[in-house]
């Protein structure tokens, strides 16, 4: 007999762990999985924006909890990785968003800052998958992985921009979405990914106060920025048995700018 819509949505009694879950785009996305009845395990690495997290969650009638981890040193990973297996019993949904930018000319971009990047934006998600896959998910045969890349991995930078690290980061992970949903696919884990274009947040401010919020806007289709609840539907998409049969796949988030762009 097949389910109900509500049903393929449910996430009840499944565990997520966000990375980057403290604001921003990660924490959209946590209320979005424990909205739809997931345990949510949420690390980034202030304690005190963790908790803060948290208490938002509580207040809306999530299970949340938190873990604190630098998801650039392997090691944090790893700890981070072992705990909430521990304490949660397994991870069946995880979504790698934990991420850095800088923003440099080319030919004036300093190599430790390329590494920074990379480090956190590339080699941290694959490290955490790894753990999480070898040490659960390939055992139980199930799991999705949804790693935030963005739609300036689609693309060059308009002018004026200069983030050449985290454009080629975000197109590094784009290709490692493909390539390990087609690795772990028999394993039954599915890999998607989210392509956000310019949403508020930290990270973004500079560039919204540089080239304008109003102009950047402008540039998309529908006229504005992303908000608070426009990850939230992909994100449970790609999560739940409602799309149990999509893997490898990325999607724009971005109100049609990388169909202006030829992304």
């Amino acid at each position: 007999m097949t389910r109900t819509i509500q049903q393929l949505f449910d996430l009840k009694d499944r565990v997520a762990l966000v990375t980057g879950g403290s604001r921003g785009l990660g924490l959209q996305m946590a209320q979005s999985l424990g909205e739809a009845g997931a345990r949510v395990v949420v690390t980034a690495r202030k304690a005190d924006e963790l908790e803060a997290a948290v208490a938002h969650l509580r207040a809306a009638g999530l299970d949340a909890r938190w873990v604190a981890a630098d998801c650039a040193k392997e090691a944090d990973i790893h700890r981070l990785a072992a705990e909430t297996l521990q304490r949660m019993g397994g991870v069946d949904i995880l979504v790698n968003n934990a991420g850095a930018a800088w923003g440099a000319p080319a030919e004036d971009h300093p190599i430790e800052a390329w590494d920074k990047v990379m480090n956190l934006n590339v080699r941290g998600y694959f490290i955490l998958s790894q753990y999480l896959a070898k040490h659960h998910m390939i055992a139980k045969g199930r799991g999705s992985i949804i790693n935030v890349a963005s739609i300036a991995g689609l693309a060059g930078n308009p002018r004026g921009m200069h983030t050449i690290a985290y454009n080629t980061s975000k197109g590094a992970v784009i290709n490692f979405t493909r390539t390990l949903a087609a690795e772990w696919g028999p394993h039954g884990i599915r890999v998607n990914a989210v392509c956000p274009g310019f949403f508020p947040s930290k990270m973004t401010m500079g560039t919204l106060e540089a080239l304008g919020e109003k102009r950047l806007a402008a540039h998309a289709p529908l006229g504005r920025l992303g908000d608070d609840e426009d990850l939230k539907g992909l994100t449970l998409l790609y999560a739940s048995d409602a799309g149990k049969h999509i893997t490898g796949q990325w999607m724009a988030v971005d109100g049609g700018v990388s169909v202006v762009i030829g992304g």
